[in-house]
């Protein structure tokens, strides 16, 4: 079986997690979580970030941070994981979803100000695939109606918009580890905080509410409970095996990178016969190699392709569901009519990528789909 996804060891995890054990301070905050920081700050000019045991714990660390209160309305698509929406509903928010683009499963920005009222807090935007939404246009209708702009970058690491590494730009942003991103430590995330107002706040939720950071750097003489938190900051066995992929970040991007134009340019003649539909990147946005999908014609095609290639070894997936039609959101309240949103979660397929895909497995699975739509 060729799988959808293996995550990939640059061979220093056990070093450093080892180093870090020497070290006699694994719990959170340790060396290699500034050494993951410093990292994030100094090569890819994140102005403030804090790692995270999860992108969904860098999202709540978010929406209490925007201070969300029950009533108040936050925009984000329907085309996500939960985990998008989970963090801003457990403040009490109510979700207010937008459609995908006809042919872009992002957030459609030419829609947003059509759904913003007096109750609207936020906006929170995910850069599928990690190809950027259309920030320029987002960014300008938050400053507008005096919005703020979380960025779930879940997907982005490495990616960027007119030249900005996505995360970034809005006033917040989250971004995940897990174990089938680019870069992993199994779980983990972070959050990156690009509005400084936010950085003493932040510091302090992450630390369950406590100023301890501030204690151990001599700056109060005892720490004590100052405000709302939870134990959002990581082991550093789990910064010690981030640091060793983030040292590899170039190999394993450069590596990535080709196996997704591997399969645009072995796909691209199904497109042009107007078999298939294949990712498109606008000229702002950049490709990351996080993950390469093609859109089917119809949710029984798509269910048709994925047991032809199960039949011959190949693990493809479908993937997100519209959350508007969630049994959760659902029983809340009427679900909008968003036509590009259940239009990808019918007939958007995912193809196997991991860095250890071999060439020729690739190659393969072209040819199986080449052969399945001329049947």
């Amino acid at each position: 079986m060729i799988p959808f996804n293996k995550p990939y060891m640059t061979g220093d995890e056990l070093y450093y997690i080892k180093d870090a054990v020497a070290r006699g301070k694994i719990s959170g905050n340790g060396y290699y979580t500034q050494k993951c920081h410093n990292y994030f700050r100094d090569q890819m000019g994140f102005r403030n970030c804090l790692l995270t045991s999860s992108c969904t714990d860098a999202l709540e660390m978010a929406a209490i941070l925007v201070d969300i209160q029950p009533g108040d309305e936050v925009i984000m698509p329907s085309y996500t994981f939960v985990s998008t929406a989970n963090a801003f509903a457990l403040r009490g928010a109510n979700i207010v979803f937008a459609d995908s683009y006809p042919d872009n499963p992002n957030i459609n920005a030419d829609i947003l100000e059509q759904l913003i009222t007096p109750k609207t807090k936020a906006i929170v935007v995910v850069h599928y695939a990690g190809v950027a939404c259309d920030m320029d246009i987002i960014m300008n209708i938050a400053q507008e109606h005096g919005l703020f702009v979380i960025e779930d970058a879940a997907q982005a690491i490495d990616s960027y918009y007119k030249g900005k590494p996505l995360g970034s730009i809005g006033h917040l942003a989250a971004f995940s580890f897990h174990e089938t991103k680019n870069i992993i430590s199994g779980e983990g995330g972070m959050l990156v905080i690009n509005d400084k107002s936010f950085d003493k706040r932040a510091e302090v939720i992450w630390e369950k509410g406590t100023n301890r950071s501030a204690f151990f750097r001599g700056e109060v003489d005892k720490y004590s409970w100052v405000d709302i938190g939870s134990s959002f900051l990581p082991s550093d066995v789990t910064a010690a095996f981030l640091y060793a992929q983030l040292e590899n970040l170039e190999k394993i991007q450069s590596r990535r990178k080709n196996l997704w134009q591997n399969y645009y340019n072995g796909l691209i003649d199904l497109e042009v016969l107007g078999k298939i539909m294949l990712p498109k990147i606008p000229d702002y946005a950049t490709v990351n190699g996080h993950l390469f999908y093609l859109v089917c014609n119809n949710i029984k095609e798509r269910t048709d392709l994925i047991s032809f290639l199960k039949s011959y070894s190949v693990h493809s997936v479908f993937h997100y569901l519209s959350l508007h039609k969630s049994p959760f959101y659902s029983a809340k309240t009427e679900p909008a009519i968003l036509e590009n949103c259940d239009s990808f979660a019918d007939r958007l397929l995912r193809l196997p990528l991991f860095y250890e895909l071999d060439m020729t497995d690739q190659t393969r699975i072209i040819d199986l789909i080449g052969r399945f739509y001329k049947k």
